[in-house]
């Protein structure tokens, strides 16, 4: 697990600052693209239900390059550096923003568009794969000991700001031209952002120091040979651990937060442009709920925190989808909020949790098999099965009983794991 010596060395703010304020664009285009999962449905696969369905299964496809990204980066992470990784993931980001503005559409290309499509979100989603896991570690590794539940939950506050960027991008968008226009070639904006963002996340991440446990590791020679085998061998526990924190955090998060637009449009409760300003609404809430639940979680431990908001994952979600079916826009807010807040305290916590499952030796394989393995399941899948499962059944409630019973899955991991927080009591 992690070191609590609390003169670990430390990497320099603006080190820890690029890097966590940098996974602004990692979320920007992922978040964008179920933000406008209906916009791209028309304009890649012609329109429909139908077509809305393919889409949201086309991010679920993309998110099963997402374990395997997160392993080879994970390699080249242990093995050759925290930074060089994640020069080489925002690079390959950037280039797939670049090309999906690029794509001719349905009505220029046929059936190619949207096949085109699919394979760009699949480099992107192996991209993100090991961003998010190097990124994490990196921030563990180079914050003051004390203070690490902060500095992830200010890394995953800046991610709601790539989301928040996102809808607020596809809101004015959506408002600033005809239907026609944005289908025609609006819709390549938001794209064209995210590229600008990603270049300079480039640029930005060249000035970065290297992490300082892992240069602890070179000059000590433990730096693993193999660093999947190593962690395979030596950290099945918290590979099972890190598996069940993320399950409970993808969920919530994607389909709490990103299909909720999804959601209030295909049960005819808003249209898209109301939709959108809903979610922006709810970006701004989780930007304001991470550094707080960061910090609740360095005063009183991970673990009570997590419990916790286990506890309120398996019995408020199936309220609140019902809640924003109804015919109120309060209402809407009202679930929209919840939902938000409950995703981003989740995020919080659980980015410096399942870390310090693991030592430095190994730690960004381990988060790969088991954090970015449990994102590909629990959200990539996700907000296309809520849609299914809520057009199936015609429950609104469905998307929400899917988090209660994750939830109440994860609960006695939660419960039996030690604390992981530097100087709280019940470590192992």
């Amino acid at each position: 697990m992690a070191q609590d010596n609390p003169h670990t060395p430390q990497a320099s703010r603006a080190s820890i600052l690029i890097a966590a304020f940098s996974t602004i664009v990692e979320w920007y285009d992922f978040t964008l693209y179920l933000y406008f999962a209906t916009v791209l449905s028309r304009v890649f696969f012609g329109g429909g239900e139908s077509a809305l369905v393919t889409t949201l299964a086309g991010f679920a496809l993309a998110y099963l390059l997402r374990p395997l990204g997160a392993i080879v980066f994970g390699h080249i992470g242990d093995r050759h550096g925290r930074r060089r990784t994640m020069l080489a993931s925002v690079a390959i980001m950037t280039a797939a923003m670049l090309g999906t503005a690029l794509l001719p559409t349905h009505a220029q290309a046929g059936a190619l568009a949207g096949w085109l499509l699919l394979l760009l979100r699949g480099v992107m989603g192996f991209s993100v794969g090991g961003e998010y896991s190097v990124v994490v570690a990196y921030l563990l590794e180079g914050a003051p000991p004390l203070r690490r539940g902060l500095v992830a939950a200010l890394a995953s506050a800046a991610s709601e700001v790539g989301g928040l960027l996102a809808v607020g991008v596809c809101a004015l968008t959506v408002a600033a031209m005809t239907p026609a226009a944005l289908d025609a070639w609006g819709w390549r904006i938001p794209f064209l952002v995210g590229f600008v963002l990603a270049a300079s996340v480039w640029i930005a991440r060249t000035a970065m120091e290297e992490s300082p446990d892992f240069e602890r590791q070179a000059r000590e020679g433990s730096v693993p040979a193999s660093p999947l085998t190593h962690t395979l061998a030596h950290h099945r526990i918290g590979i099972a651990r890190s598996f069940a924190i993320s399950a409970l955090g993808s969920i919530t998060y994607y389909v709490g937060i990103t299909y909720v637009p999804a959601f209030l449009t295909s049960v005819g409760m808003m249209d898209e442009g109301r939709s959108l300003h809903l979610s922006t609404i709810a970006a701004i809430a989780v930007i304001l709920i991470t550094p707080l639940t960061g910090i609740l979680s360095d005063h009183v431990g991970r673990k009570p925190v997590l419990l916790f908001l286990c506890l309120c994952s398996a019995l408020l979600p199936g309220a609140m989808f019902s809640l924003m079916a109804g015919a109120s826009q309060a209402q809407a807010l009202a679930g929209v909020l919840v939902l938000a807040c409950l995703a981003g305290a989740v995020s919080a916590v659980g980015a410096i949790a399942t870390a310090e499952q693991f030592p430095g030796e190994g730690r960004v394989s381990g988060l790969a098999l088991g954090a970015t393995t449990a994102t590909a399941i629990f959200g990539g899948f996700t907000p296309y099965a809520a849609q299914l499962l809520t057009r199936l059944t015609g429950w609104a409630m469905a998307p929400g009983l899917m988090i209660a019973a994750v939830a109440l899955c994860v609960l006695p991991v939660f419960w039996a794991q030690p604390e992981t927080a530097p100087g709280k009591t019940g470590r192992a």
